[in-house]
């Protein structure tokens, strides 16, 4: 039995001037809620103040590491037996400063391990400030 009969199949079009239209809004949309950054000068006056300059200077405890892995607390060599000598160490050379600036100046073949273990000393030393030595190349 033929149920279809003779019935011709149309092909579904898709009709693109709709889908433009929609497209376009769209693209009007974005450009006019879009904001762009724009750069003005502000003629500023700054305050002035008269105060006194800091009394103290924060202690500044160099940690030295070489190529080797060898380290140095203020120029001073340390027979290195695990983290808790370095951290003896800064509280050696820390003193009565409470919160001194951890600088490590470490060779550049120096393994990452041997920087990460003076940056653990210093937590365990309870010294958060660890700043790093670098010098600029000689291409800039």
């Amino acid at each position: 039995m033929n149920f279809k009969g003779n019935r011709r199949r149309d092909d579904p079009e898709i009709n693109l001037i709709p889908l433009i239209d929609v497209l376009l809004v769209i693209l009007i949309f974005l450009m006019v809620t879009t904001t762009y950054a724009r750069f003005s000068e502000l003629q500023i006056n700054l305050p002035e103040a008269q105060g006194d300059s800091a009394k103290e200077m924060p202690t500044q405890i160099t940690v030295n590491v070489d190529e080797r892995g060898s380290y140095a607390v203020n120029s001073r060599g340390i027979a290195f037996s695990g983290v808790e000598s370095l951290v003896e160490a800064m509280k050696t050379a820390a003193g009565a400063q409470a919160d001194p600036v951890i600088v490590i100046s470490a060779d550049a073949n120096a393994s990452h391990q041997s920087v990460v273990r003076v940056m653990d000393a210093a937590r365990r030393a309870g010294y958060p400030r660890v700043t790093f030595v670098t010098q600029s190349s000689a291409q800039e």
